[in-house]
């Protein structure tokens, strides 16, 4: 009877503390990783389709493609585990390589305009067409993945679930940050005093 009392007493007082919450959170923030993950490698499987069909157009920039080559073997050559979320600088790393893909997607997409004959294929406007799908199908699921890890980490910061943080080694998780984010707080100027042109 002693030993029942005692366990009851236990399970009363964890059912209180957030312990079943951090279970919970912690399981929805790895769902919300592992969709981030499943987009942006949808993302990269697409790379190397873009990269032939681009190869094809005649004088295309050469230092544009070793520069998407290069970004997505960076990318490659992370390994996005579920332990990556628990480590902010690794975390930190992984959004730097992906910033670096975007910014080389964005790029090539931006010199390709200048190749009329390769942005009126069918291949490049399919490509075009998934890569931005891709891209707003990324975004949606960083959205959910900052939801997740903002509801995970007010709870490990609360009280008086921090106490429960504390004494099962509950941390903060690593989130997506803005890049630049200094650059974007200073609203941008707009100078009336000039007659706009015709």
């Amino acid at each position: 009877m002693r030993n029942f009392l005692l366990a009851l007493t236990a399970t009363l007082s964890l059912a209180g503390c957030g312990y079943n919450d951090f279970q919970r959170l912690d399981e929805g923030v790895k769902a919300a990783w592992s969709e981030v993950l499943n987009n942006y490698q949808r993302r990269a499987d697409l790379i190397p389709n873009l990269v032939a069909t681009v190869q094809g157009a005649a004088d295309f920039e050469k230092g544009t493609l070793v520069e998407i080559t290069n970004a997505r073997a960076s990318v490659s050559s992370i390994k996005a585990t579920p332990e990556l979320i628990n480590d902010p600088e690794a975390f930190a790393k992984f959004q730097a390589a992906q910033a670096q893909m975007t910014s080389a997607l964005s790029r090539l997409l931006a010199v390709a305009e200048n190749y009329p004959t390769l942005t009126a294929t069918k291949e490049f406007g399919e490509l075009r067409v998934e890569l931005a799908g891709a891209e707003n199908r990324i975004a949606v699921a960083r959205g959910r993945y900052i939801k997740s890890v903002q509801e995970y980490n007010v709870l490990t910061r609360q009280y008086p679930t921090n106490l429960t943080a504390m004494l099962f080694g509950y941390k903060t998780k690593a989130n997506f940050t803005v890049e630049n984010e200094k650059a974007i707080a200073v609203p941008p100027k707009v100078d009336f005093s000039k007659p706009a042109a015709k």
